[in-house]
């Protein structure tokens, strides 16, 4: 089988990182954790499970960090895989992975993997929440994380993209209370996201022109050319209700219901909220608005 590098980024993970090297450890000929001065037992778990461990300060910029790795480990493999901590392959799609990679064409250079989130145990099945389509694996060279500030995707420099049916589980496990804290920082880097599109404080990549998948790029278009250019609060409601009545989000498990209300709405109106203190605050002066993030957001641009 075509050897494959494994890269994840971690952070007090002792809760999801065995159960994700578990799953990659049948596939990977390396596994290679990129930390950010972990607190807990994540550097044990990692070196008892077999893993590399390297580490690198937090910046508050995930392509940075992600960009940082990919070239600290500089993967010999003929693949390289990402993955989040609180991921894990299902069985089905290990299996998968171990029938088709011997087999690839030599033109295909990067594979989506389809991924399924649990909530609280339950799927959240509706509400465009599944499939979700993501450029995962990439032969090793080829892959880059794009520079942006939030919602980052995994760009090739040329090659075509094979979609895989199984499934990539994505199920974190820890509680309401650091999920609000973990999108509370997000909502600071998805505001910096959209003050550049308006104000192009620092540069970064476009999804135009770079071989990523339809579904990623269909996406940022839709999210660039229409929400982005509603009213700051009301497209938050508008996107509410779109997702969980239009998408038929109120069909899954009422568990999954807090999800799209504070993932749909809580948290596109924090965004917002962000958006509109950073203009007041900066008065549209492009310097100090780029201040403004670095400093105050303590997000590195």
């Amino acid at each position: 089988m075509s050897g494959i590098t494994a890269i994840i980024l971690t952070y007090n993970e002792e809760l999801h990182l065995g159960r994700c090297i578990a799953s990659l450890t049948p596939i990977c000929d390396r596994i290679c954790i990129i930390d950010s001065f972990s607190t807990d037992r994540t550097i044990e778990i990692a070196k008892g499970l077999g893993a590399e461990v390297y580490q690198n300060p937090w910046e508050n910029n995930y392509a940075a960090q992600l960009n940082w790795g990919i070239n600290q480990i500089n993967a010999k493999t003929d693949w390289t895989i990402r993955i989040d901590a609180d991921e894990y392959l299902s069985p089905e799609l290990i299996n998968e992975l171990k029938s088709i990679l011997t087999s690839i064409p030599n033109d295909v250079s990067g594979i989506e993997l389809t991924r399924k989130v649990l909530f609280k145990g339950k799927w959240i099945r509706f509400g465009g929440f599944y499939p979700i389509h993501l450029l995962r694996i990439w032969r090793s060279g080829q892959g880059l994380c794009e520079s942006r500030l939030m919602d980052e995707h995994m760009i090739l420099s040329g090659g075509k993209i094979l979609r895989l049916q199984e499934n990539l589980i994505d199920e974190n496990l820890n509680s309401i209370h650091w999920w609000v804290n973990k999108h509370n920082n997000y909502a600071r880097r998805e505001a910096a996201d959209i003050l550049n599109q308006e104000f192009s404080f620092v540069e970064t990549t476009d999804l135009a022109g770079v071989e990523v998948g339809k579904q990623a790029a269909s996406k940022r278009k839709v999210k660039n050319n229409l929400y982005n250019k509603l009213p700051l609060g009301l497209r938050s409601l508008l996107y509410f209700c779109f997702r969980f009545f239009l998408q038929l989000g109120f069909l899954d498990h009422p568990k999954v219901w807090i999800f799209h209300f504070m993932q749909g709405f809580w948290y596109r109106l924090l965004v917002d909220i962000n958006v509109y203190e950073a203009k007041a605050a900066c008065q549209g002066d492009v310097f100090r608005l780029r201040e403004y993030v670095r400093n105050e957001w303590k997000i590195k641009i």
